[in-house]
């Protein structure tokens, strides 16, 4: 399991994120380290308003506020909170949807981590 992700920051400088995760999982377990791996690197630069796009419904449906409350996934439900605690601590957090073929570098970056030795 690996993910890919691409940091762009508003004067268009990019950081790309290419990295296996030391355990077995899904995809959704793969977005969700994506996400926070990504979110750590902008507590880092210290970074205050985020606009996040993922290819993960499951993501967006588990951690964007909604009238509706998503039914949790138990194996994950650790995960999801740790996320939902990184996201607070940020000014403001915009996280959308993006079709799969809109987010293809971020996939080649995971198939990428994958190939290393």
């Amino acid at each position: 399991m690996a993910f890919g992700a691409v940091i762009t920051a508003p004067d268009g400088t990019r950081q790309l994120l290419s990295q296996v995760c030391p355990d077995q999982g899904c995809n959704n377990e793969a977005e969700l380290r994506a996400l926070m791996a990504v979110l750590q690197t902008l507590l880092g630069l210290q970074a205050r308003r985020l606009a996040i796009f993922t290819d993960s419904s499951v993501l967006v449906e588990q951690l964007a506020p909604s009238p509706r409350p998503t039914r949790p996934i138990v194996r994950l439900a650790d995960l999801f909170d740790q996320a939902r605690a990184m996201l607070a601590e940020f000014e403001h957090v915009q996280l959308r949807w993006i079709p799969r073929h809109r987010n293809t570098e971020a996939d080649a970056l995971a198939r990428a981590a994958l190939l290393q030795p």
